[in-house]
């Protein structure tokens, strides 16, 4: 019967009755069947009906249980797969009872039916598939193909995504010898229903004939597996929007290490490697949170999108951290302190993962890595320490721990030798954390080892990580615990905080090692003549250190750095050096990308703040590596452009005086290097040339834009537009050169244009010519960063030529193309706009800070336009989903905004254009 078939277990979410009442089910379809006769078609849809009801309620009452214990995954893991237990049993039960009754089956009439996947693991989330194996005797006869047939019609009538095969032993057998997917699928069957005899003679054959001997083997291809996803997933713990079931770090992770325990040890319950000695108690423990913790979130995923999503996008991480019971806390958001749980626990399981595997190693079930295999030559190892397996191990845990120093020389053994740390190495400093206090922090050789893990080995990134991990670093520098698995939530930044100190330190080392001659040729002739390293590898590990509070990061931090240094080993002259730079590591950039490097007082206003070339060189290594460190591909020619023209003027300033940076002198360089290029014109058409343009055009633009434009109005027809597009690699970017005669709100016209084809604007200039014509030069990139292709240029510049014409309308237009995606729309960006009459001799400098979107730039300059602001020039720089937008501005009298009333007005108007736009791109 029915009710005998569904035991009800006691470690569920809510009530089983709640979930599948197997009592009311089965009063339910016998009533039904009655009704229907012998009616087939009619029984089955009443059954499907029944289960279809039940399966809704169900599925209701354990999502409701989540939302009151959202913590709970075990009990709703195992909920959803006995209510998936209870519907296939049920449909079985009918199916060979009432539809396909067989009572005298001939020997090869015979099926078991296993769950596989993870269904037979007795794992499922709200999306998963139902995995199942039908197994026959021999081959499949009518009757199996019938009972197959019927069952799998009604799953899918119940919209059950499901995946079957149909096997015998044999069939099993041979597939599984060399398809290792299969393999585990095997390995982690669970029996659910039909003939128990041919089930048991499956699970022995497969245990004699296919798992025994073969157990490196398996591991090997799992481990392979395993290398392969994640370099899928991008190969690093620690990516913003990371899968919580393939990446580094997820669920499959953790069930690899089952699968490898099952195979290998053939337990069933991962808490059983405890007794066995592979995990200790504490470490169990630690799987069972990462895992619960992991499970909840994917839980939640397939819940808020009804679908089986496992990847943590932006939008989602915060529904899901909502749901988890995350709150705003301390000046961080409640999604910012869930990634930062999550990154924990994903390095939890590392962790894990590693302990496991090294002892796999010890038993030799997994082979050493093959690097290990090819050194043969023995390392030369300090006292104290052994080598086991390829990893450095201590010979003595008492003798190891009676001096505290050498919780840091295990480290620094690991550099000087290249080999890693074993784990049960790694196990006996963590449970002695305790014993890295204030006196060692201040003791002098404890100070100057761990400089020397930074300074000596020429990889220090490899110690920091471990230590990192381990979490050596942040008991050694308190400070640091903060920002450990730290996410910040923007598009911007690739890795959580703590990760991206690491890869800036790792820049750093990779330039020292003479790595990044060709693409950082600035940074690596700084370091080549020398600067003091420990202050730069001090301030670049220090220069995140403020994040995550209220406060301004950059002032915390130096005020950090200022209590920190001193404990690190540096002297008070190092320990300034190290808090200035720390204070003003975002100085450079700023400059860089939100300034007009080719106004002097840009120059002039950064030169006097560096002070001294050794700050200039100090701070341009550590921009270099801040910005090389928040992700795969935030660096480009564009930024390293900038920054070396900068790093240049700056350097001639401080070596030749302030006074050198003279507009004059630029402005009569750049005529005549305008003379020498266009040698094949006449006198007469060179001097309208030189004589048409204010001193603005000749000190902001380069010689080759000069050219450009000397002969698009040269050549130019009344009332038409000279346009000339062309890839410009220095600068990763395509540059567009206009030349039309002048109106006002020319700038906008030209960014409405730019933002109907797609193109982001990541520089503009634009002049007024003293004979009535407007040259405006726009530097822009398509969707992915990169220059428009040179097959696109045509259709770009069809585009461009019809919105100038007013063929297109770029206010109607954008309507439909001013959207900002569902995923980026999680992120709050606050609105700053600032007046500057500072930043340049005779424009106003208007900053303004705000969210990113296509229609952006149109809206503002369409505002300024409309206000009789003359825009001469915007500096674009884009963070992820934030945009700084820097004009440079006069009035109509061509007047600086010196009234504060003024900017007042005209600031609540840009507000204005920001929020309608902003309204109009979340609808």
């Amino acid at each position: 019967m029915l009710q005998t078939l569904l035991p009800r277990p006691d470690d569920l979410i809510c009530p089983a009755g709640d979930i599948f009442d197997a009592d009311v089910v089965h009063s339910q379809i016998k009533e039904a069947l009655q009704a229907a006769g012998n009616d087939a078609g009619a029984q089955r849809n009443a059954l499907t009906g029944i289960l279809a009801t039940q399966l809704k309620t169900g599925r209701k009452a354990i999502s409701e249980a989540l939302k009151m214990h959202p913590l709970a995954a075990r009990p709703v893991v195992r909920s959803y797969c006995w209510l998936t237990d209870c519907i296939l049993l049920t449909t079985l039960d009918y199916v060979t009872r009432h539809l396909h009754p067989n009572p005298n089956p001939t020997e090869a009439e015979h099926i078991a039916v296993y769950a596989v996947g993870g269904y037979g693991r007795g794992e499922m989330a709200p999306q998963s598939d139902v995995d199942l194996l039908f197994l026959v005797p021999y081959k499949v006869t009518p009757w199996v193909e019938s009972v197959i047939e019927s069952t799998l019609y009604i799953l899918w009538d119940l919209r059950l995504k499901v995946g079957h095969s149909c096997r015998s032993t044999k069939e099993c057998l041979r597939l599984a010898e060399s398809d290792f997917t299969i393999r585990t699928a095997l390995l982690e069957k669970r029996f659910l229903f039909g003939d128990v005899d041919l089930a048991e003679t499956m699970r022995a054959r497969l245990r004699e004939e296919l798992f025994t001997g073969t157990e490196r083997e398996f591991i090997e291809a799992k481990l392979e597996e395993r290398e392969a996803r994640h370099e899928k997933q991008g190969g690093q713990r620690y990516m913003v929007e990371p899968n919580v079931k393939e990446s580094k770090g997820g669920l499959r992770d953790l069930q690899s290490l089952y699968w490898i325990a099952k195979y290998l040890y053939r337990v069933d319950d991962i808490a059983e490697l405890v007794a066995l000695g592979l995990f200790t108690e504490e470490e169990f423990d630690t799987f069972t949170r990462a895992e619960n913790f992991l499970w909840a979130a994917r839980c939640h995923l397939h819940l808020l999108t009804n679908r089986p999503s496992e990847q943590l996008n932006f939008d989602l991480q915060v529904e899901v951290a909502d749901r988890m019971g995350y709150l705003d806390i301390a000046g961080r958001r409640a999604v910012e302190h869930f990634m930062q749980d999550y990154f924990r626990h994903a390095t939890s399981v590392g962790d894990l993962t590693r302990i496991f595997l090294t002892k796999l190693e010890a038993t030799h079930a997994k082979s050493q890595p093959i690097l290990q295999r090819l050194l043969t030559r023995k390392r030369r190892l300090k006292p104290g320490y052994a080598e086991v397996h390829g990893r450095i191990a201590i010979a003595d845990p008492d003798t190891f721990l009676q001096d505290r120093l050498n919780l840091l020389r295990l480290f620094e053994e690991g550099l000087r030798t290249g080999l890693l740390i074993h784990p049960d190495a790694m196990r006996l400093v963590t449970a002695n954390l305790h014993l890295i206090d204030d006196e060692l922090r201040n003791d002098a050789q404890a100070q100057k080892l761990f400089l020397d893990l930074l300074l000596k080995h020429g990889n220090p990134e490899r110690a920091l990580r471990r230590m990192n991990e381990l979490g050596v670093l942040s008991a050694f520098i308190p400070e640091f615990e903060l920002i450990v698995a730290m996410m910040q939530f923007n598009m911007y930044h690739h890795y959580t905080v703590d990760e991206h100190t690491i890869q800036c330190i790792s820049n750093l080392a990779q330039i020292e090692r003479h790595e990044l001659i060709e693409e950082l040729p600035i940074a690596s002739s700084i370091l080549d003549d020398g600067v003091n390293r420990r202050i730069l590898y001090v301030a670049l590990l220090l220069h995140d250190i403020g994040k995550g509070r209220q406060e301004d990061h950059s002032i915390l931090g130096a005020k950090i750095t200022r209590k920190v240094a001193p404990r690190l080993g540096l002297k008070p002259a190092e320990v300034d050096t190290a808090e200035w730079l720390v204070r003003y590591h975002l100085l450079m950039s700023d400059m860089a990308q939100k300034r007009d490097i080719a106004d002097p007082r840009t120059v002039r206003d950064f030169a006097k703040a560096v002070q001294t070339k050794e700050r200039l060189d100090l701070l341009c290594v550590l921009t270099v590596c801040d910005i090389r460190g928040v992700g795969p591909n935030t660096w480009n020619n564009w930024k390293a452009t900038l920054l070396r023209s900068l790093y240049a003027q700056t350097r001639r300033a401080l070596e030749g005086g302030l006074e050198a940076l003279n507009r004059e002198q630029r402005g009569s360089d750049a005529k005549r290097n305008l003379r020498e290029a266009l040698k094949d014109w006449d006198a007469k058409n060179l001097k309208v040339e030189t004589a048409r343009h204010y001193p603005p055009y000749w000190q902001g633009l380069h010689v080759t834009a000069h050219i450009i434009f000397a002969r698009l109005l040269r050549d130019l027809k009344p009332n038409s537009v000279g346009m000339d597009l062309a890839i410009d690699e220095d600068r990763d970017a395509t540059r567009a050169c206009f030349a039309l005669a002048d109106h006002p709100g020319i700038f906008s016209r030209l960014a409405g244009a730019l933002a109907l084809v797609g193109a982001n604007v990541v520089d503009a200039r634009t002049y007024t010519s003293k004979d009535g014509y407007a040259t405006a030069v726009f530097w822009i990139q398509d969707a992915d960063g990169h220059p428009y292709e040179a097959e696109r240029l045509p259709r770009l510049s069809q585009m461009i030529n019809k919105t100038l014409k007013g063929e297109v309308v770029a206010r109607d237009a954008m309507q439909s193309r001013d959207k900002i995606k569902k995923r980026e729309r999680a992120f709050r960006v606050p609105t700053h706009i600032t007046f500057d009459n500072e930043g340049s001799e005779i424009y106003t400098l208007i900053e303004v800070d705000t969210r990113d979107r296509p229609g952006l730039l149109y809206d503002l300059t369409r505002t300024l336009a409309n206000n009789n602001v003359y825009i001469n020039s915007a500096v674009i720089a884009t963070y992820g989903e934030q945009v700084v937008d820097t004009f440079y501005v006069k009035d109509m009298f061509g007047l600086k905004f010196y009234s504060e009333s003024k900017q007042k007005a005209l600031e609540k108007k840009l507000r204005d254009a920001i929020m309608q736009g902003a309204e109009r791109a979340q609808a």
